[in-house]
């Protein structure tokens, strides 16, 4: 009876490790993306400020009363 539960918890753990590396993994490609997106903006001379001040006037202008 020992030996199944350490196997089953063997699984389980082997399960929960891959599913983290796959979420980390996910994180860190979804960070890059921002980071480049971010470093090409800024590249071209759109801070973050600008980026700011477009995503308030987006918001505004979607729920402005018409």
């Amino acid at each position: 009876m020992s030996w199944i539960a350490i196997v089953a918890g063997v699984v389980v753990s082997i399960l929960v490790f891959t599913w983290l590396i796959k979420v980390v993994q996910a994180t860190l490609k979804t960070a890059f993306l921002i980071a480049v997106i971010l470093f090409g903006l800024n590249f071209f001379g759109i801070g973050p400020g600008n980026l700011v001040n477009g995503m308030i006037d987006w918001v505004a202008t979607i729920f402005a009363p018409r």
